[in-house]
């Protein structure tokens, strides 16, 4: 008879959850998962390209996801080897999104959801995206939850964008926890690479615009806000 009881044994998925710290405080990204900003990133990076003879792919927008102001328009310049400065690309790039913005804008499938549940856990959240604070202030006002935000990060905040960690760094000295002990979610690699970088336990909400990007070392892919192992991580 074997003297060892296996029913009992932890999977490595069990073992990596109760190794985990608790969580404390939730950094959230907007674009894309809060908000269905990336369809008019789709637009307008399209319009701009079609401008100059090219068209957007999911390519160039993997490349820009993230990134601030002129490092994510670099990425088109460099990929299409554009005549134009980051600068005045940028200018236009803002003219034709603002215009969208008044007109388009949208929130992701159970965002109200999912915002009801992190205000019965009685966690502090708030927002860290790489959109410039001009857009985050015409779109959060929008939204009842926005007065309840423990901090606002965007684009203007921050020297390096993500990939780089220092966003999410700077959420968790914001929320004053250790960024082991806070809680991402994002949409993109990008926003992920951040995450994990600095150390923060990271969760992937993919939209039909970023599924097909690499989400290595996340601990959870969720299928939308609506999730309820997502809910779960805050119960």
């Amino acid at each position: 008879m074997n003297d060892f009881d296996t029913t009992g044994s932890q999977s490595s998925d069990e073992q990596a959850d109760a190794a985990r710290k608790p969580v404390r405080g939730v950094a959230l990204d907007m674009d894309g998962l809060l908000i269905d900003t990336e369809r008019l990133y789709w637009q307008v990076g399209d319009t701009l390209l079609q401008r100059r003879g090219y068209r957007y792919s999911r390519e160039l927008q993997a490349r820009m996801m993230g990134r601030i102001g002129v490092s994510a328009i670099a990425q088109m310049i460099e990929m299409h080897n554009l005549s134009d400065s980051a600068e005045s690309l940028l200018a236009e790039s803002d003219e034709l999104y603002g215009a969208l913005l008044a007109e388009q804008l949208q929130p992701m499938p159970g965002l109200s959801q999912w915002m009801d549940s992190l205000r019965r856990s009685g966690l502090p959240f708030g927002l860290a995206t790489s959109s410039q604070r001009k857009f985050v202030d015409v779109i959060l006002p929008t939204f009842d939850w926005s007065d309840q935000l423990a901090f606002v990060l965007t684009g203007n905040d921050v020297v390096n964008g993500k990939p780089h960690p220092e966003m999410y760094l700077t959420a968790a000295e914001r929320m004053q926890i250790p960024a082991s002990e806070m809680l991402v979610l994002e949409d993109s690699g990008n926003g992920c690479t951040a995450a994990l970088a600095a150390g923060a336990q990271t969760v992937a909400v993919p939209s039909e615009h970023t599924k097909d990007q690499s989400f290595d070392g996340v601990m959870l892919i969720a299928d939308s806000l609506l999730d309820s192992r997502l809910h779960e991580l805050i119960a």
